[in-house]
């Protein structure tokens, strides 16, 4: 469906604008229907973020501050976020032994279940992104990139 008809706008100031609006909508679009597939599994779309980043960072240990640096949401409070997935056994912290003041945050078991799990979940279902051919998701993600440069 167009964008203009998503959100009953016929006409925009330019294709800038028109671009622009489409991003932000579509951004939110995506993360609406990932969050009610993690929903089910008890997970935010933050906590997903967080989990993912400790598998990649697996066996070895990450500390707040580098998963603050690598979530894609900056505005998320990381050290909460943390402390939730803690209490539901995926991930440990501890003091690090040889810098006192930082602490160690691992993925457990049940952590990396549950994410080969979501990840089986999500390779099935279309998220809209399947509609583009790879030639055109490269491109969409080379445009991303200059929008950001």
């Amino acid at each position: 469906m167009k964008i203009e008809d998503e959100i009953k706008q016929p006409t925009f100031k330019d294709d800038y604008q028109k671009a622009y609006i489409n991003l932000i909508f579509t951004a939110g679009w995506l993360q609406q229907r990932q969050s009610a597939t993690f929903k089910e599994y008890g997970l935010t779309l933050p906590q997903f973020n967080i989990l993912r980043i400790l598998r990649g960072q697996h066996p070895k240990p990450a500390t707040v501050n580098l998963l603050i640096e690598r979530m894609l949401d900056k505005t998320s409070n990381a050290s909460r976020i943390v402390d939730k997935l803690e209490a539901k056994q995926l991930v440990t912290r501890k003091v690090c032994p040889s810098n006192r003041r930082a602490v160690d945050i691992r993925i457990t078991e049940a952590g990396l279940e549950l994410l080969q799990r979501l990840d089986a979940v999500l390779e099935s279902q279309n998220i809209g992104l399947h509609n583009l051919t790879i030639q055109e998701a490269a491109q969409l993600s080379a445009l991303l990139d200059k929008v950001r440069n």
